[in-house]
C-alpha cells in the first residue's frame, strides 16, 4: 500500500503507519499522478479533507491543476474534485468508494422531542443547501436556522452559530448531497467536532446513514456520551430503497 499525503493537510503520524509514504504540496497534481504511476496504483481511495477555501489561498497550482481549474465553469466542490477524479480515471487510476473499507465507521443513536423537531427542520434546510452545493451543515435552535455552512467547514460553522445563540443549546445537522459520489468528498465527523459541540452547548448531531464517516468512532462516541450529546443517523432524504427510520449511534444512554 502506498500513501500520498498532502503536506499542508495530512498528519505527520502517517510516517509511523504508512509502509510507503510520499509527501506532496497542495497544487502538485502532476507529481501526484507521477507517484501513483510509479507505485503501480490502479485503484485509489481519497481520505481526509482539504477545505474548499484552499482554492483561494496562496497555493501555487502546477500546470496540470492550473489547466484543470481554468476549464471549470464552476469551482464548487463537485466540479473541482469531480474533474480531478475524471483526470485520474483518464490516467487509468480508478477511485474507489471512500466507504468501501470503512464500514465500521459508518454511524447508526435518541434526541429528545425538542431536539428531534429541530433536526427534522434542519434536515430540510440542509438538503436545500446541498442541492446547490453551497454546504452540507446547518445549525438549528428552536426551529430557526442559526448558521449555514459555506467554505469554512463544519467546526467553524458551529463556532459562528454559538456566538449567535449566546450559550443556549443547539443542534447540528449534516447531510450528504443528492447523488453524492462516495469516491470523494464524503461527509465526515471527527472527534474535534464533538469537542467543539460539547464546549459550546451543542446537544444533538444528525447525519445521513451510510453516507457519513465517523473518524475515531469509539473515542467520538465516548466524548459524545461524556458531553450528553445525542448522535442520530437517518436515511438520506430522497434516497431510494432506504428506511426512513432513524438509527441511534450506540452509546451509554
Amino acid at each position: 500500500m502506498a500513501v500520498i499525503a498532502i503536506r499542508e493537510e495530512a498528519s505527520p503520524e502517517l510516517e509511523r503507519v504508512a509502509p510507503r509514504l510520499h509527501w506532496v504540496s497542495l497544487g502538485e497534481l502532476s507529481r501526484t499522478i507521477e507517484l501513483l504511476h510509479k507505485e503501480g496504483v490502479k485503484y485509489a481511495v481519497m481520505a481526509g479533507q482539504v477545505k474548499h477555501n484552499k482554492i483561494f489561498s496562496s497555493i501555487r497550482p502546477d500546470w496540470k491543476l492550473a489547466k484543470l481549474l481554468l476549464s471549470l465553469p464552476k469551482k464548487n466542490t463537485d466540479s473541482l474534485i469531480g474533474a480531478i477524479a475524471g483526470l485520474l480515471e483518464g490516467e487509468g487510476i480508478h477511485l474507489v468508494d471512500s466507504t468501501a473499507f470503512l464500514a465500521p465507521l459508518l454511524p447508526r443513536r435518541l434526541p429528545d422531542d425538542e431536539e428531534s423537531a429541530d433536526i427534522a427542520y434542519g434536515r430540510e434546510v440542509a438538503q436545500r443547501l446541498a442541492e446547490v452545493d453551497l454546504g452540507q451543515t446547518v445549525v438549528i435552535r428552536d426551529r430557526a436556522c442559526v448558521a449555514v455552512e459555506a467554505m469554512e467547514g463544519t467546526d467553524e460553522t458551529i463556532e459562528r452559530a454559538a456566538r449567535l445563540t449566546e450559550g443556549k443549546r443547539f443542534v447540528v445537522v449534516k447531510v450528504s448531497k443528492p447523488g453524492q459520489d462516495m469516491r470523494f468528498d464524503v461527509p465526515v465527523i471527527g472527534l474535534r467536532t464533538i469537542e467543539v459541540m460539547k464546549r459550546l452547548n451543542g446537544t444533538a448531531l444528525a447525519v445521513d446513514a451510510g453516507r457519513t464517516l465517523l473518524f475515531d468512532r469509539e473515542k467520538l462516541i465516548a466524548a459524545a456520551d461524556d458531553g450528553g450529546i445525542a448522535i442520530q443517523a437517518f436515511a438520506p432524504l430522497g434516497a431510494k430503497h432506504a428506511s426512513d427510520n432513524p438509527a441511534p449511534v450506540k452509546g451509554k444512554r
